[in-house]
This record gives structure tokens, sequence and C-alpha cells, in this order.
């Protein structure tokens, strides 16, 4: 469907996904109505930095933010902010909002995000248990993270790790509890896992592997201690929770647009209906490089799918897809991963992590198909281009640090 002439373009949702959609389409000549619906009071802004620079207080709000204000006034973009979009009328092409306004759109792009997954526990409701999803999620957090008081963590995903890692820098006495026998048990192999939870030990925070939580007590309504499946009593005088997202697609689901752990998209980012597209945390996409398709968490997805939404909708050729990418900053190491490692056969370690640079390649039937690089970018780098290329790549040559990555992804192209 051509949606070039589309008088009045929707979108819902303030975060990467809708501000690099916003951007693309002003960028690639879209001189239609543009209306950006947000339930948070602020402008569109950026995540990662939530868990780590900001809640350390280095990192001032604006900084934040994709766009000024101005932005958006000298690039005619309608910001309706602190309003939630409550029901999509697909027929009449209208979004109704909370308070009862609507708003007609020729084309509507989800932005629609994703949420903690709630702590199933009895306590959860107390004062001072938090979760770390949004701005002021952190700005309630904050003035909490004081040396000496104890943080416990429930949860060791990215979010956990890097949120006890600044805790850590803070001065606050850090317990991480994990119900899997190892952090990052997910989404990365034994050997990164066993490397972060040596790390996090070294800076002083206490890893609880294998640890479940029973309940969460309080005294006068604030959490004062969380308590384990064994009897366990752990003091707290804060609790953050981290135990996973949902995608938030019931907006979608209501509207009868088809779900699949996510809003499911095609390449373009077009949902069931060919007027709404779904962007970022929210919507399922074809994973070209694996042959299947998910959902990814990523600031990465959530720039390329609002690219390739704008793209479909101007009636422009479809942006490059590179394959998925994310990163994790704890402490003074940076993690990049490359690819996805679901299906790998393999498992081939260059480098050493004890000097705290090395990498993690993860291969399926000889073919590179992801990479974990701790403080190491040329392997991080040469990976990405081996994996879009479906490159085999020979375990030995990987582990043989005499050899560059530049030479081995040479190599490769060549093979």
């Amino acid at each position: 469907m051509d949606l070039s002439d589309a008088s009045q373009i929707v979108l819902i949702g303030g975060g990467q996904a809708a501000a690099q959609a916003v951007q693309s389409l002003r960028m690639g000549g879209y001189s239609g109505k543009l209306v950006l619906v947000g339930d948070e009071p602020v402008l569109p802004y950026q995540r990662p930095p939530l868990s780590k620079a900001y809640m350390k207080g280095e990192f001032a709000e604006e900084r934040l933010f994709f766009k000024p204000g101005a932005w958006y006034e000298d690039n005619d973009v309608e910001l309706i902010l602190s309003t939630r979009a409550i029901r999509i009328d697909r027929a009449a092409r209208i979004v109704e909002l909370e308070h009862g306004a609507t708003l007609a759109y020729d084309a509507l792009i989800l932005c629609t995000g994703s949420r903690p997954r709630p702590l199933p526990a009895k306590g959860a409701d107390l004062e001072n248990v938090y979760d770390l999803r949004g701005l002021g999620d952190v700005d309630r957090i904050q003035p909490n993270m004081v040396a000496g008081r104890r943080l416990v963590i429930i949860g060791a995903g990215y979010i956990g790790l890097e949120a006890a890692a600044v805790a850590r820098q803070m001065g606050l006495e850090v317990t991480v509890l994990e119900m899997a026998d190892r952090v990052l048990a997910r989404v990365t192999s034994p050997t990164m896992s066993a490397f972060y939870e040596k790390e996090h030990r070294a800076q002083g925070a206490t890893i609880l592997t294998g640890a479940r939580l029973d309940h969460l007590e309080g005294e006068n309504g604030k959490v004062s201690a969380a308590v384990l499946a064994d009897g366990t009593k752990l003091p707290a005088d804060m609790v953050l929770v981290g135990i996973g997202i949902l995608p938030n697609v019931e907006l979608a689901e209501e509207a009868g647009l088809t779900i699949d752990n996510g809003v499911a998209t095609d390449r373009d980012a077009r949902t069931s209906d060919p007027r709404i597209f779904a962007a970022g945390d929210c919507a399922s996409r074809p994973l070209v490089h694996y042959g299947h398709a998910g959902r990814l968490e990523s600031v990465h997805n959530a720039i390329e799918q609002g690219k390739l939404a704008a793209a479909a909708i101007l009636g422009k050729p479809r942006p490059p897809e590179d394959c998925p990418w994310f990163w994790s900053d704890q402490y003074d190491l940076k993690l990049q991963i490359a690819g996805l490692n679901q299906g790998h056969d393999e498992i081939v370690v260059r480098g050493n992590p004890d000097d705290r640079k090395f990498a993690v390649f993860y291969l399926r039937n000889g073919t590179l198909i992801a990479v974990d690089a701790v403080n190491s970018p040329p392997e991080f780098l040469a990976s990405k281009k081996l994996i879009m290329m479906g490159s085999k790549v020979a375990p030995d040559m990987l582990k043989d640090t005499s050899t560059s990555m530049k030479d081995i992804a040479a190599a490769a192209a060549t093979a």
C-alpha cells in the first residue's frame, strides 16, 4: 500500500523507535502532519544511560532527550505528552486518547515499548521496592542511592548487573539474587557468566545464584528484608526488581492485529494492517540473518525499525538490515554483543578472561552466529560483518590471537 500521500501520521510512544521514525520521516521529505503521543511527561528520551551514568548523577536529564523541544516545533511535530492512547479504531482510522480526544491517521506507528515484569511475591508493593525502566523510576531511586545503604537486586540480567555496578561505585552494599545457577544465564555462555560473577564479587557485590525469593518483609510500610525460600533473611533498605520485561501489545491486540511474542511485523515493520507499523521492544520482526522471527530489546533494533517504517511509508527503498547488536557497561568493562547465540553447537574463547579483554564466539555447524566481546572492539566489529555474510570460520583461527580479526574476516570473505 502506497502511503506516501498520507496527510497525518500518528506515532504512539516516546522512546528510541518513535524518535527515529519522526526524524526519518522529516529527513525523507514527509511534509504532512506528524503527531507523537507519549504517556510520560517528558520529551522522547534514551533509556540506556538510566541504569548507568544518569543513575550516578553524571548525566543531566536534558542530555537524555533525543532532540530539544525546539526541534519538534521547528519540524512541525505535535507532541501530546502525559497521555495514554487507549484504543485504535482501524475501520475509522482513529486513535482514542484517555481524556476523550481522538486522532485521525492515514498511517500509524506503534512504538509502545515494554514494561517491567512484575515481581510475583508478597511485599512487592512495599515502599522502596523499585523497577528500573523509565526516567521517573530513576528519579525515585536516586535519593536512596546513599553510601552504606543496603540494596538487594532481584535478577542478574543486564539491567540488574549494571545497576549493581553503579550502586557499588556509589558505596552501597549490594546483594544480587538470581534463580538460575549463573548470572546472565538466558543470554550468554557459562564462560561469560563466570567472568562477570568474579568481577562483581571482586568489586564487593554479593552474588547469590540458585537463590529463589520467597517474599519481602517490611517495617512501617517500607521494605526491610528479602527472605529466600530456604529462610535466609537479607536486610534491605531498598530492593530493585529486574526480572525481565513484557512487550506492550495490549493496544494492538485489542485492535485485532496479529500478535506473536510482540506485534507481528514484516521486514518493513508493517503489521497485519497495511496502514499500521510497529517498531522497537513491542514488535516481533523477521530476523533475516537467522531465518525466523523474534523480538529484540535493543537500541539498534528500535533505530532500525524506526527507519524501516519511515521508508515504507514514504515508498523509499528498504534500509539495510544489520545483524542484531547490543552492549552493556559494568564498571570499566564494555561488553559488546553481535548476533544471537541461540542454537549454537560450539563455543570458542579468544584471549584470556583474566586479562579482562577477551571474546566468546558462538558457532552453529561451523558458521559464526554471535560473539560476546569484553573490551575487544575489533572482535565485535569483525564478527558483525562475518555474521551478516553467514561466514564459516575455523575455530583454531578464532582462538589464535596472533592473527588479527581483520585478517580473519578477510580470509573468511574470500573462502
